[in-house]
Protein backbone atom coordinates (compact mmCIF):
# COMPACT_ATOMS: atom_id res chain seq x y z
CA UNK A 1 0.00 0.00 0.00
CA UNK A 2 1.50 3.73 -0.57
CA UNK A 3 2.62 5.29 2.14
CA UNK A 4 0.20 7.74 3.50
CA UNK A 5 1.52 12.23 3.13
CA UNK A 6 1.90 13.36 6.86
CA UNK A 7 -0.79 16.52 6.87
CA UNK A 8 0.73 19.63 5.74
CA UNK A 9 3.71 17.96 4.00
CA UNK A 10 2.04 18.88 0.23
CA UNK A 11 1.90 22.75 1.11
CA UNK A 12 5.09 22.80 2.63
CA UNK A 13 6.65 21.01 -0.20
CA UNK A 14 5.41 23.93 -2.72
CA UNK A 15 6.36 26.69 -0.46
CA UNK A 16 9.08 28.79 -2.24
CA UNK A 17 10.62 29.95 1.10
CA UNK A 18 12.70 26.08 0.93
CA UNK A 19 13.45 26.82 -2.65
CA UNK A 20 17.32 27.82 -3.55
CA UNK A 21 16.91 31.86 -4.43
CA UNK A 22 19.37 33.42 -6.79
CA UNK A 23 21.49 35.89 -4.85
CA UNK A 24 21.96 39.50 -6.35
CA UNK A 25 25.87 40.27 -6.69
CA UNK A 26 26.98 43.59 -6.99
CA UNK A 27 28.59 44.00 -10.33
CA UNK A 28 32.09 45.77 -10.94
CA UNK A 29 31.95 49.17 -12.66
CA UNK A 30 35.39 50.31 -14.20
CA UNK A 31 33.46 53.66 -16.13
CA UNK A 32 35.68 56.35 -15.26
CA UNK A 33 35.23 60.37 -15.72
CA UNK A 34 37.03 61.82 -18.42
CA UNK A 35 38.45 65.29 -18.83
CA UNK A 36 38.64 66.18 -22.54
CA UNK A 37 40.46 69.49 -23.69
CA UNK A 38 39.83 71.06 -27.24
CA UNK A 39 42.30 73.59 -28.21
CA UNK A 40 42.06 75.89 -31.27
CA UNK A 41 43.53 74.77 -34.12
CA UNK A 42 46.62 77.26 -35.04
CA UNK A 43 48.49 74.30 -37.99
CA UNK A 44 48.04 74.84 -41.86
CA UNK A 45 45.01 76.51 -41.81
CA UNK A 46 43.21 74.26 -39.91
CA UNK A 47 39.44 74.62 -39.83
CA UNK A 48 38.05 71.20 -37.99
CA UNK A 49 37.24 70.18 -35.13
CA UNK A 50 36.86 66.83 -33.26
CA UNK A 51 33.71 67.05 -31.36
CA UNK A 52 30.30 69.00 -31.95
CA UNK A 53 28.24 70.81 -29.62
CA UNK A 54 25.84 67.53 -29.70
CA UNK A 55 28.72 65.09 -28.68
CA UNK A 56 29.79 67.49 -26.01
CA UNK A 57 26.68 67.97 -24.58
CA UNK A 58 25.89 63.37 -24.88
CA UNK A 59 29.32 63.13 -23.21
CA UNK A 60 28.87 66.14 -20.58
CA UNK A 61 25.55 64.41 -19.58
CA UNK A 62 27.12 61.21 -19.06
CA UNK A 63 29.36 63.00 -16.31
CA UNK A 64 32.64 63.70 -18.66
CA UNK A 65 34.04 66.99 -18.42
CA UNK A 66 34.71 69.32 -21.35
CA UNK A 67 37.38 72.39 -21.65
CA UNK A 68 37.37 74.20 -25.27
CA UNK A 69 39.77 77.26 -26.06
CA UNK A 70 37.74 80.45 -27.09
CA UNK A 71 37.18 80.11 -30.47
CA UNK A 72 37.64 76.89 -31.54
CA UNK A 73 34.82 76.06 -33.22
CA UNK A 74 34.45 79.12 -35.60
CA UNK A 75 36.14 77.87 -38.56
CA UNK A 76 33.49 74.82 -38.63
CA UNK A 77 30.56 78.04 -37.76
CA UNK A 78 29.94 76.84 -33.76
CA UNK A 79 30.20 79.92 -31.66
CA UNK A 80 31.69 79.79 -28.17
CA UNK A 81 27.89 79.93 -26.80
CA UNK A 82 26.85 76.75 -28.82
CA UNK A 83 29.76 75.13 -27.10
CA UNK A 84 28.52 76.51 -23.51
CA UNK A 85 25.37 75.72 -23.61
CA UNK A 86 26.37 72.26 -24.45
CA UNK A 87 27.82 72.09 -21.30
CA UNK A 88 31.75 72.54 -22.49
CA UNK A 89 33.77 75.07 -20.00
CA UNK A 90 35.12 77.92 -22.32
CA UNK A 91 39.09 78.69 -21.76
CA UNK A 92 40.61 81.47 -22.95
CA UNK A 93 44.34 80.26 -23.11
CA UNK A 94 45.71 77.06 -24.70
CA UNK A 95 47.50 76.21 -21.62
CA UNK A 96 44.30 75.99 -19.65
CA UNK A 97 42.83 73.52 -22.18
CA UNK A 98 46.32 71.08 -21.76
CA UNK A 99 45.57 70.74 -18.34
CA UNK A 100 42.78 68.19 -19.28
CA UNK A 101 43.74 64.56 -19.14
CA UNK A 102 43.04 63.98 -22.53
CA UNK A 103 43.85 66.20 -25.57
CA UNK A 104 41.57 65.93 -28.98
CA UNK A 105 42.84 68.04 -31.84
CA UNK A 106 42.98 67.32 -35.67
CA UNK A 107 46.92 69.06 -36.48
CA UNK A 108 49.80 67.63 -34.71
CA UNK A 109 50.73 70.10 -32.14
CA UNK A 110 53.47 72.79 -32.71
CA UNK A 111 56.61 72.50 -30.46
CA UNK A 112 54.98 75.52 -28.42
CA UNK A 113 52.20 73.07 -27.57
CA UNK A 114 54.26 70.47 -27.14
CA UNK A 115 55.26 72.73 -24.02
CA UNK A 116 52.00 72.42 -22.74
CA UNK A 117 52.08 68.65 -22.26
CA UNK A 118 52.41 66.85 -19.10
CA UNK A 119 53.73 63.47 -18.30
CA UNK A 120 51.00 60.35 -18.46
CA UNK A 121 48.29 63.09 -20.46
CA UNK A 122 47.01 61.12 -23.67
CA UNK A 123 47.37 63.21 -26.86
CA UNK A 124 44.90 62.20 -29.98
CA UNK A 125 45.76 64.30 -32.99
CA UNK A 126 47.02 63.00 -36.46
CA UNK A 127 50.09 62.58 -37.04
CA UNK A 128 50.92 63.68 -40.68
CA UNK A 129 53.93 61.24 -42.01
CA UNK A 130 54.80 63.00 -45.34
CA UNK A 131 55.60 66.12 -42.89
CA UNK A 132 56.96 64.22 -40.15
CA UNK A 133 60.31 64.92 -38.52
CA UNK A 134 62.65 63.42 -36.03
CA UNK A 135 62.89 66.55 -33.59
CA UNK A 136 59.13 66.42 -33.39
CA UNK A 137 59.03 62.92 -32.11
CA UNK A 138 61.69 63.01 -30.11
CA UNK A 139 59.89 66.49 -28.21
CA UNK A 140 56.87 64.28 -27.98
CA UNK A 141 59.05 61.28 -26.15
CA UNK A 142 60.61 63.63 -24.08
CA UNK A 143 57.28 64.45 -22.64
CA UNK A 144 56.33 60.89 -21.56
CA UNK A 145 52.37 60.89 -23.04
CA UNK A 146 50.50 58.45 -24.84
CA UNK A 147 50.09 59.47 -28.11
CA UNK A 148 47.64 58.56 -30.54
CA UNK A 149 47.40 58.84 -34.14
CA UNK A 150 43.69 59.04 -35.22
CA UNK A 151 44.76 57.81 -38.94
CA UNK A 152 46.01 54.73 -37.68
CA UNK A 153 43.15 54.18 -35.67
CA UNK A 154 41.37 50.96 -36.61
CA UNK A 155 38.19 49.25 -35.72
CA UNK A 156 36.92 45.85 -35.00
CA UNK A 157 36.67 45.20 -38.73
CA UNK A 158 40.07 46.54 -39.80
CA UNK A 159 39.16 49.45 -41.70
CA UNK A 160 40.69 53.17 -40.35
CA UNK A 161 37.45 54.90 -39.75
CA UNK A 162 38.81 58.54 -39.94
CA UNK A 163 41.17 57.73 -43.00
CA UNK A 164 37.73 56.56 -44.44
CA UNK A 165 35.85 59.48 -43.47
CA UNK A 166 38.28 61.71 -44.65
CA UNK A 167 38.77 60.14 -48.14
CA UNK A 168 35.26 60.24 -48.66
CA UNK A 169 35.03 63.79 -48.28
CA UNK A 170 38.08 64.39 -50.08
CA UNK A 171 37.49 62.43 -53.00
CA UNK A 172 33.81 64.38 -53.36
CA UNK A 173 35.57 67.75 -52.85
CA UNK A 174 38.81 67.33 -55.32
CA UNK A 175 36.39 66.92 -58.25
CA UNK A 176 34.86 70.09 -57.53
CA UNK A 177 38.41 72.03 -57.17
CA UNK A 178 39.01 70.42 -60.81
CA UNK A 179 36.49 71.52 -62.40
CA UNK A 180 36.97 75.28 -60.66
CA UNK A 181 40.39 75.42 -61.75
CA UNK A 182 40.26 73.38 -65.33
CA UNK A 183 38.07 77.09 -66.49
CA UNK A 184 39.25 79.24 -67.76
CA UNK A 185 38.22 82.09 -65.16
CA UNK A 186 41.43 80.71 -63.43
CA UNK A 187 43.95 80.14 -66.23
CA UNK A 188 42.48 76.42 -67.32
CA UNK A 189 42.51 74.77 -70.17
CA UNK A 190 38.70 76.61 -70.42
CA UNK A 191 36.96 72.51 -70.81
CA UNK A 192 33.90 71.17 -68.68
CA UNK A 193 34.29 68.35 -66.32
CA UNK A 194 32.41 65.91 -68.13
CA UNK A 195 30.99 65.82 -71.71
CA UNK A 196 28.29 67.51 -73.51
CA UNK A 197 26.34 66.01 -76.11
CA UNK A 198 28.14 65.64 -79.25
CA UNK A 199 31.65 67.48 -77.61
CA UNK A 200 34.29 64.35 -76.66
CA UNK A 201 34.45 64.30 -72.17
CA UNK A 202 36.94 65.16 -70.66
CA UNK A 203 40.00 63.08 -69.17
CA UNK A 204 40.99 62.04 -65.53
CA UNK A 205 43.45 59.56 -64.49
CA UNK A 206 43.44 58.40 -60.88
CA UNK A 207 46.39 57.17 -58.99
CA UNK A 208 45.34 54.81 -56.29
CA UNK A 209 41.97 52.51 -55.96
CA UNK A 210 41.06 53.15 -52.33
CA UNK A 211 37.79 55.42 -50.86
CA UNK A 212 38.96 58.73 -52.62
CA UNK A 213 39.72 57.05 -56.01
CA UNK A 214 35.71 55.74 -55.05
CA UNK A 215 34.43 58.81 -54.20
CA UNK A 216 36.30 61.32 -57.04
CA UNK A 217 35.35 58.53 -59.81
CA UNK A 218 31.91 58.28 -58.78
CA UNK A 219 31.78 62.12 -59.09
CA UNK A 220 33.61 62.45 -62.50
CA UNK A 221 31.49 59.61 -63.96
CA UNK A 222 28.31 61.19 -62.76
CA UNK A 223 29.68 64.26 -64.71
CA UNK A 224 30.39 62.18 -67.78
CA UNK A 225 34.11 62.20 -68.06
CA UNK A 226 36.23 59.48 -69.19
CA UNK A 227 37.84 58.00 -65.99
CA UNK A 228 41.25 55.38 -65.84
CA UNK A 229 42.22 54.36 -62.39
CA UNK A 230 45.61 52.70 -61.84
CA UNK A 231 46.84 50.96 -58.92
CA UNK A 232 48.94 47.60 -58.14
CA UNK A 233 46.32 46.41 -56.05
CA UNK A 234 44.42 44.31 -58.42
CA UNK A 235 41.41 43.18 -55.71
CA UNK A 236 40.96 47.14 -55.08
CA UNK A 237 40.62 47.79 -58.87
CA UNK A 238 37.66 45.01 -58.80
CA UNK A 239 36.14 46.03 -55.69
CA UNK A 240 36.32 49.76 -57.06
CA UNK A 241 34.17 48.52 -60.31
CA UNK A 242 31.82 46.57 -58.26
CA UNK A 243 30.93 49.26 -55.77
CA UNK A 244 30.59 51.53 -59.05
CA UNK A 245 28.47 50.17 -60.74
CA UNK A 246 29.90 50.81 -64.48
CA UNK A 247 32.17 50.52 -66.83
CA UNK A 248 35.39 51.61 -65.30
CA UNK A 249 38.87 51.76 -67.58
CA UNK A 250 41.20 50.04 -64.67
CA UNK A 251 45.06 49.11 -64.91
CA UNK A 252 48.24 47.95 -62.87
CA UNK A 253 50.73 51.01 -62.45
CA UNK A 254 52.49 49.82 -66.26
CA UNK A 255 54.67 52.89 -66.68
CA UNK A 256 54.42 53.30 -70.32
CA UNK A 257 50.57 53.09 -70.52
CA UNK A 258 50.43 55.40 -67.25
CA UNK A 259 51.99 57.87 -68.44
CA UNK A 260 50.32 58.25 -71.97
CA UNK A 261 47.54 58.65 -70.01
CA UNK A 262 49.13 61.01 -67.78
CA UNK A 263 49.79 63.04 -71.35
CA UNK A 264 46.43 63.16 -72.77
CA UNK A 265 44.64 63.72 -69.31
CA UNK A 266 42.68 66.92 -68.11
CA UNK A 267 43.25 66.27 -64.67
CA UNK A 268 45.50 63.86 -62.64
CA UNK A 269 44.64 63.10 -59.31
CA UNK A 270 47.21 61.48 -56.98
CA UNK A 271 45.58 59.48 -54.19
CA UNK A 272 47.89 56.47 -53.62
CA UNK A 273 48.08 54.90 -49.83
CA UNK A 274 52.06 54.98 -48.46
CA UNK A 275 52.94 51.41 -47.96
CA UNK A 276 55.84 50.72 -45.47
CA UNK A 277 55.79 54.40 -45.08
CA UNK A 278 56.57 55.90 -48.83
CA UNK A 279 54.23 56.00 -51.40
CA UNK A 280 54.75 53.22 -54.09
CA UNK A 281 54.94 55.21 -57.12
CA UNK A 282 55.94 58.73 -58.02
CA UNK A 283 55.01 60.35 -61.44
CA UNK A 284 58.56 61.59 -62.89
CA UNK A 285 59.05 65.62 -63.69
CA UNK A 286 59.30 64.52 -67.28
CA UNK A 287 55.79 63.23 -67.48
CA UNK A 288 54.29 66.01 -65.96
CA UNK A 289 56.25 68.93 -67.94
CA UNK A 290 54.90 66.63 -71.55
CA UNK A 291 51.07 67.45 -70.19
CA UNK A 292 48.70 70.08 -72.13
CA UNK A 293 49.04 73.55 -70.84
CA UNK A 294 45.86 74.11 -68.23
CA UNK A 295 45.84 70.93 -66.80
CA UNK A 296 45.15 70.07 -63.54
CA UNK A 297 46.98 68.11 -60.99
CA UNK A 298 45.69 67.06 -57.51
CA UNK A 299 47.68 65.45 -55.18
CA UNK A 300 45.72 63.82 -52.16
CA UNK A 301 48.96 62.17 -50.99
CA UNK A 302 50.72 65.22 -50.15
CA UNK A 303 51.06 65.32 -46.57
CA UNK A 304 52.38 61.04 -47.14
CA UNK A 305 55.04 62.60 -49.45
CA UNK A 306 52.75 62.87 -53.09
CA UNK A 307 52.66 61.17 -55.78
CA UNK A 308 54.16 63.76 -58.45
CA UNK A 309 58.03 64.45 -58.36
CA UNK A 310 56.69 68.46 -58.98
CA UNK A 311 54.46 68.19 -55.94
CA UNK A 312 55.13 70.77 -53.42
CA UNK A 313 52.83 71.28 -50.11
CA UNK A 314 50.02 74.17 -50.27
CA UNK A 315 47.43 75.83 -47.97
CA UNK A 316 43.83 77.21 -48.33
CA UNK A 317 45.01 80.19 -48.58
CA UNK A 318 47.56 79.51 -51.39
CA UNK A 319 46.44 76.21 -52.80
CA UNK A 320 48.23 75.85 -56.30
CA UNK A 321 51.08 76.96 -58.29
CA UNK A 322 52.39 76.35 -61.74
CA UNK A 323 54.86 74.11 -63.04
CA UNK A 324 55.45 73.36 -66.71
CA UNK A 325 52.20 75.27 -67.28
CA UNK A 326 49.96 72.84 -65.07
CA UNK A 327 48.19 73.43 -62.38
CA UNK A 328 49.48 71.99 -59.30
CA UNK A 329 46.80 71.56 -56.02
CA UNK A 330 48.72 69.88 -53.23
CA UNK A 331 46.92 71.00 -50.01
CA UNK A 332 47.18 68.35 -47.16
CA UNK A 333 44.15 68.72 -45.67
CA UNK A 334 41.04 68.78 -48.28
CA UNK A 335 38.69 67.90 -45.77
CA UNK A 336 39.37 71.11 -44.18
CA UNK A 337 37.65 72.66 -46.92
CA UNK A 338 34.30 71.90 -46.03
CA UNK A 339 35.22 72.29 -42.23
CA UNK A 340 31.34 71.37 -40.68
CA UNK A 341 30.65 68.33 -42.72
CA UNK A 342 34.24 66.81 -41.73
CA UNK A 343 33.76 67.72 -38.06
CA UNK A 344 30.56 66.04 -38.17
CA UNK A 345 32.29 62.98 -39.66
CA UNK A 346 35.00 63.44 -37.08
CA UNK A 347 32.59 63.87 -34.04
CA UNK A 348 30.53 60.32 -35.13
CA UNK A 349 34.20 58.68 -34.83
CA UNK A 350 35.46 60.04 -32.11
CA UNK A 351 31.86 60.10 -29.75
CA UNK A 352 32.02 56.23 -29.18
CA UNK A 353 36.01 56.32 -28.59
CA UNK A 354 35.99 58.16 -25.42
CA UNK A 355 33.01 56.76 -24.40
CA UNK A 356 34.62 52.94 -24.61
CA UNK A 357 37.81 54.65 -22.83
CA UNK A 358 35.33 55.72 -19.86
CA UNK A 359 33.86 52.56 -19.81
CA UNK A 360 37.13 50.43 -19.70
CA UNK A 361 38.28 52.63 -17.28
CA UNK A 362 40.70 54.33 -18.75
CA UNK A 363 43.53 54.76 -21.76
CA UNK A 364 45.85 51.63 -20.32
CA UNK A 365 42.67 49.43 -19.73
CA UNK A 366 40.99 50.22 -23.76
CA UNK A 367 44.34 49.59 -25.05
CA UNK A 368 45.03 46.47 -22.85
CA UNK A 369 41.35 45.30 -24.08
CA UNK A 370 40.94 45.99 -27.46
CA UNK A 371 43.71 45.25 -30.04
CA UNK A 372 42.24 47.16 -32.64
CA UNK A 373 42.74 51.01 -30.77
CA UNK A 374 46.35 50.18 -30.42
CA UNK A 375 47.54 50.16 -33.60
CA UNK A 376 47.28 54.51 -33.58
CA UNK A 377 49.84 54.36 -30.68
CA UNK A 378 52.94 55.75 -31.13
CA UNK A 379 54.09 57.07 -27.82
CA UNK A 380 53.26 55.16 -25.08
CA UNK A 381 54.47 56.31 -21.25
CA UNK A 382 57.68 58.02 -23.14
CA UNK A 383 58.51 55.27 -25.32
CA UNK A 384 58.34 54.96 -28.92
CA UNK A 385 56.03 52.15 -30.46
CA UNK A 386 55.45 52.47 -34.17
CA UNK A 387 58.07 50.57 -35.96
CA UNK A 388 57.85 52.58 -39.28
CA UNK A 389 58.11 55.39 -37.17
CA UNK A 390 61.38 54.02 -35.77
CA UNK A 391 62.62 52.76 -38.81
CA UNK A 392 62.58 56.35 -40.96
CA UNK A 393 64.32 57.62 -38.05
CA UNK A 394 66.79 54.90 -36.58
CA UNK A 395 65.24 55.22 -33.64
CA UNK A 396 64.45 52.42 -30.97
CA UNK A 397 61.11 51.34 -30.19
CA UNK A 398 59.84 48.98 -28.31
CA UNK A 399 56.54 46.77 -28.79
CA UNK A 400 53.31 47.98 -27.25
CA UNK A 401 52.08 44.62 -27.24
CA UNK A 402 54.34 43.31 -24.21
CA UNK A 403 54.38 46.96 -22.76
CA UNK A 404 50.94 46.97 -22.10
CA UNK A 405 50.96 42.81 -20.71
CA UNK A 406 53.69 43.95 -18.34
CA UNK A 407 51.74 47.07 -17.11
CA UNK A 408 51.31 48.16 -13.77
Amino acid sequence: MPEAIPPGFESLATSRAFYTQESMLAVETRKRKLFIGLPRETSLQENRICLTPEAVKHLVNEGHEVVMESGAGEPSKYSDHDYSEAGATIAYSAKEVYEADIILKVAPPTHEEIDYLKANQTLISALQFGSLTSDYISAILRKKVNAISFELIKDPSGAKPVVRAMSEIAGSTVMLVAAEYLARSNEGKGVILGGITGVPPSQVVILGAGTVAEYAARAATGLGAEVKVFDNHLYKLRRLKQNLGTTLYTSTLDTFVLNQQIRRADVVIGALNAEEGRIPFMVPESVVASMAPGSVIIDVSIDQGGCFETSEMTSHSKPVFRKYDVVHYCVPNIASRVPRTATNALSNIFTPILQEISQHGGINEVLFTNEHFRSGVYVYKGSLTNASIAKKFNMRYKELGLMIAVRN
